[in-house]
């Protein structure tokens, strides 16, 4: 019997074959992402700038929670936007404003804290809030630094191994400052797609109460409705009773994802899932209905917040 000829492979099938393979898993991947999400992406928000001049800056919702908690505790502490901004543009250079669980060394957390020296334990530094007062305490502790440059602020506190790359941030964050300090307002808004779970009102509550303090007096009503007295004193707000109520509406918008918000409204315009990505509406007229086939003219002064969440 003669010699079987030895068989020939071309060369280049297998790794064609693999790439093939390699985008067939992939594709499987999205169409399992798309029928799990509802081929909706991860919610964004924009904030843009109340001056007119065309400057926004987009970003995730789970930056975007971060940093009203970010901006809340350095309200309820007396501090100015100055301070908010300077806090702000160090979350964006640390961790990207995310709560991370890593970092150089030991580092943690939206302003990767270490634990070794000094910050705190490892939980209490993946608290955001926690950590964001623990910035502000030492950011206070630095002679003028409400006139120092940003970079040179934050260096102070974090003592980075790159003392000018928060500078770079700073357009950013002063945009974020204005917009959650409640000077911009309604010029924060989020995409809706509302939480997996039904909102609850007693978890608004305890998220307002946590980042602002108990300065803060959120009543529950009826229909998954919590309203929030504005209280112009109450954190120190510099803008008066106005701005200490838009601070407390774009909080409630940033949060939206998170705690299952469906409605928000505030100095007679509503933000609401059903018009998500899109500028605060005006609100009708006394007893008119809103989008959300609520009653306008409760909750459409300045004397409250008016926080709706998803069934």
């Amino acid at each position: 019997m003669p010699e079987q000829p030895p068989t020939l492979f071309r060369r280049g099938r297998l790794p064609r074959t693999g790439a093939a393979v390699a985008v067939l898993l992939a594709l499987v991947a999205y169409v399992a992402v798309q029928y799990v999400f509802g081929g909706k992406a991860d919610p964004r928000c924009k904030v843009v700038s109340g001056n007119g001049d065309g400057a926004s800056y987009t970003f995730g919702a789970d930056q975007a929670e971060n940093a009203a908690t970010v901006t809340a505790v350095g309200t309820a502490r007396g501090m100015p936007e100055r301070a908010i901004t300077i806090a702000l543009a160090t979350a964006l250079q640390e961790s990207g404003l995310r709560n991370i669980r890593h970092g150089d060394r030991d580092s943690l957390g939206l302003f990767q804290q270490r634990p070794t020296q000094g910050w705190g334990n490892a939980r209490q530094i993946m608290d955001p809030a926690y950590s964001a007062a623990r910035f502000y305490a030492h950011l206070e502790d630095v002679p003028g630094y409400s006139r120092l440059p940003l970079t040179v602020a934050a260096q102070r506190v974090q003592r980075s191994g790159f003392p000018q790359a928060y500078a770079k941030h700073e357009p950013d964050a002063a945009l974020l400052a204005a917009a959650l300090t409640g000077r911009s307002p309604a010029t924060l808004t989020c995409e809706g797609r509302t939480a997996d779970e039904p909102g609850d009102p007693a978890k608004v509550r305890a998220a307002l109460i946590r980042d602002f303090g108990r300065d803060v007096a959120p009543v529950s009503g009826p229909g998954g409705t919590v309203t929030v007295p504005v209280d112009a004193a109450a954190g120190g707000t510099e803008g008066g009773a106005g701005q200490r109520g838009w601070e407390l509406a774009h909080w409630a918008v940033a949060r939206a994802f998170a705690l299952g918000i469906e409605r928000v409204s505030y100095g007679g315009r509503e933000w609401s899932t059903a018009d998500a990505g899109k500028e605060w509406r005006k609100q009708g007229k006394a007893g008119e209905k809103s989008a959300g086939g609520q009653r306008a003219g409760a909750g459409n002064g300045t004397d409250q917040v008016r926080i709706v969440v998803g069934h």
